[in-house]
């Protein structure tokens, strides 16, 4: 049992581009630490962190999975984060909550641009890492050669710290640089051992001045300077230490366990946490102290039915007691807990109290979700949100039956509840119900939890596209509209002028009656008129916007005219104008960002283009190049897996709305021929 202490608290997340391995080592550390009798398996769905059915089907991590120990009187909280891209939220919300991350590199396939992603993550916010280098029972390892592309990737502070004897099937162990027994018993690899012990000693010297005049004047530093130096470099991000071994084999792994112990950091280690003070609007620093006001931040939430409803937060400053109250700063609730959890896969153990540094979860609570900020009510503090990426596709869901659309709206907002990159919403234009996400993998996914979570079952297909219609000519013209039945007849006679606005400016109505030429009562039935019209389109039943509409004249008869006369009058002015006013269509057009590997560069700008893309730009992230170009939606349904293919997963890709542009001729006239056909068609019927 850990001594609760802050000092041996360690949070650590383990973070990389898919298939690099982090799941089989999260249960080399814990089979290594004691805490489970077996080693699991991915492909058997055994192990601790993979508990989902949709994660045993496919093989692959989806959530990221909170993993609770202990271990030679340390408190350990790991966290197993998805690699693929489509899981991208479930990786940066737990980056702001942990205070050091081990990133994995598959030996074979070097630094990827997943891991590329989370390593930029990291250093924005100042995680000491250590880089694992994994899989070296694989064939056709070059590992100087991974090596070397781990330091021009991820920086020159990675330095190595062990190193392999043999590879691939003649892979049989590590030497550890820092122990010079490990080195002395290295056989033929001594002296590149020794070499590389030499160089591991220079980088700890060159980041501490008294020991770099020490190393300088020849002296051999000690072991106990060599541990504090490398420590001291870690917990500063000058060095990042370079570990490699074959987690499947449990080869590596106890070096892994020993650095999460002794070198990386615990919470106290770590710069003070920077908060916002609900009531004066200014920073405030959080002290990693126990005895301090209670603040923590939630950085996930869980809806699943292993273990409930769960909210996990990271305790950052004071103490919070199981059976006690808290209040949510940013939903301005008070909140009642039961249980504190502490968290181990699926599984959960009940304690009585968390302290700063801890990661803890709560059942049941009404008013808290992901992102929220908890506290004292005197003490009320907001924790900076998170950014997440923009969702890289979209669906149309319809229930498929009566039953399913009496559910889907609660199962949806469960589902987002859970995820920051899943997105819900009904379309105003189309009336479509919308799901959006990061790809088709993600999507799939989602629909099939509301299947097996919910049983809502839901058809799925491409959403229609928002388009809208306008005018490109100023064009006036007179409507009367009068009929004469038995008693009351109907009167209104309209003169309007309508002109083209700018893009986005959306709809003008301007009233220039003088004269009473229109009684004012009736102006606003005029108005209506037009709306509506405007809003069933002319050529392709899309709404009419960025068009001004001017009512300058008209006339009135004392005892026929009405409301619905001139409403009627105001619509059909509106159709006549448009005949004379060159109607188009508009498309929206969004902006698009692609961060792909140089060597893609060719086949992404291509791609754009044909999608009829405007490349806008070029910057740089990283090693990888970011493609900034306009494209209209209409040609962007199918492009997140285009591009998996094109690249072979190594790229992503953003995209929001920019603005609205017209549709090509050509295009357009294909679109509103579809239209006329289903119109002639349900008249027909």
């Amino acid at each position: 049992m850990a001594d609760h202490t802050i000092k041996n608290i360690r949070n650590i997340a383990l973070i990389s581009h898919a298939g690099s391995g982090k799941t089989t080592l999260a249960e080399a550390i814990l089979h290594n630490a004691g805490v489970t009798s077996r080693f699991g398996k991915v492909e058997d769905g055994t192990t601790v962190s993979d508990y989902s059915e949709d994660e045993k089907e496919r093989k692959v991590s989806i959530n990221s999975s909170v993993l609770s120990f202990d271990y030679k009187g340390k408190h350990i909280n790991m966290i197993d984060t998805p690699g693929y891209a489509d899981f991208i939220g479930q990786a940066l919300g737990c980056i702001p909550a942990v205070d050091s991350a081990i990133v994995l590199v598959d030996v074979v396939e070097g630094v990827e641009v997943g891991t590329e992603r989370v390593w930029g993550m990291a250093n924005e916010h100042k995680l000491s890492r250590l880089i694992f280098i994994n899989k070296m029972n694989k064939e056709n390892v070059d590992f100087d050669k991974t090596v070397e592309n781990v330091k021009e990737r991820l920086g020159k502070g990675c330095v190595l710290v062990t190193m392999p004897v043999g590879s691939g099937s003649g892979f049989k162990g590590i030497v550890n640089l820092m122990d010079k027994a490990s080195i002395d018993g290295a056989g033929a690899e001594k002296e590149k051992a020794a070499k590389l012990r030499d160089a591991f000693i220079e980088v700890i010297a060159e980041n501490n001045d008294e020991l770099l005049e020490k190393y300088l004047d020849g002296k051999e530093l000690t072991p106990e300077e060599i541990a504090s130096g490398f420590k001291k470099g870690v917990l500063s991000g000058e060095i990042f230490p370079v570990f490699c071994g074959a987690s499947v084999l449990d080869i590596g792994v106890k070096e892994i366990l020993s650095a999460i112990i002794d070198i990386l950091p615990s919470p106290d280690e770590r710069p003070v946490k920077v908060v916002r003070d609900a009531k004066t609007n200014e920073d405030k620093e959080l002290k990693p102290d126990p005895s301090a006001p209670f603040a923590a931040h939630v950085f996930k939430s869980i809806s699943d039915p292993y273990v409930g409803q769960l909210t996990i937060f990271r305790i950052f400053s004071g103490t919070l007691k199981s059976d006690t109250n808290f209040y949510n700063a940013t939903k301005q609730a008070r909140e009642r807990i039961g249980s504190l959890l502490n968290l181990f896969g699926k599984d959960q153990k009940s304690v009585t109290e968390g302290i700063a540094g801890d990661i803890m979860a709560v059942a049941k609570l009404r008013n808290t979700s992901t992102g929220d900020s908890l506290c004292t009510d005197k003490e009320l503090v907001l924790f900076p949100k998170a950014i997440f990426p923009e969702p890289a596709i979209s669906f149309s869901v319809k229930p498929k039956t009566r039953s399913d659309e009496d559910k889907i709206s609660t199962a949806l907002q469960k589902l987002v509840a859970e995820d920051n990159t899943f997105m819900s919403q009904r379309d105003e234009q189309t009336k479509e119900l919308i799901v959006s996400g990061m790809g088709d993998l993600h999507l799939d996914i989602m629909i099939n939890r509301l299947k097996k979570r919910f049983n809502v079952e839901v058809d799925i297909g491409t959403p229609k596209v928002a388009y809208k219609e306008t005018i490109k000519k100023s064009v006036k013209v007179q409507n009367k509209y009068k009929r004469q039945t038995g008693g009351h007849g109907q009167y209104g006679d309209v003169w309007i002028e309508i002109e083209p606005l700018e893009r986005g400016k959306g709809f003008e109505f301007v009233d220039k009656i003088v004269g009473g030429a229109i009684p004012r009562n009736y102006i606003p039935a005029v108005e209506k008129g037009v709306v509506e019209a405007m809003s069933r389109g002319v050529v392709a039943g899309y709404p009419m916007v960025d068009m001004r509409v001017t009512l300058y004249d008209g006339s009135y008869h004392d005892v026929d005219s009405s409301d619905m006369a001139f409403k009627i009058a105001g619509s059909g002015a509106l159709k006549k104008a448009t005949e004379q006013a060159s109607v188009c269509l508009l498309e929206p057009i969004m902006d698009v960002d692609v961060i792909v590997p140089d060597e893609f560069m060719g086949d992404i700008t291509g791609n754009l283009s044909s999608r009829r893309g405007k490349i806008a730009g070029m910057d740089v992230q990283g090693k990888s190049q970011v493609v900034k170009a306009k494209a209209p939606l209409a040609e962007m349904f199918k492009y997140a897996s285009e591009l998996k293919s094109m690249t072979g997963g190594r790229s992503s890709y953003t995209m929001r709305f920019s603005h609205y542009e017209e549709v090509p001729h050509k295009i357009a006239q294909g679109i509103i021929a579809k239209y006329q056909e289903q119109k002639q068609a349900e008249q027909e019927k």
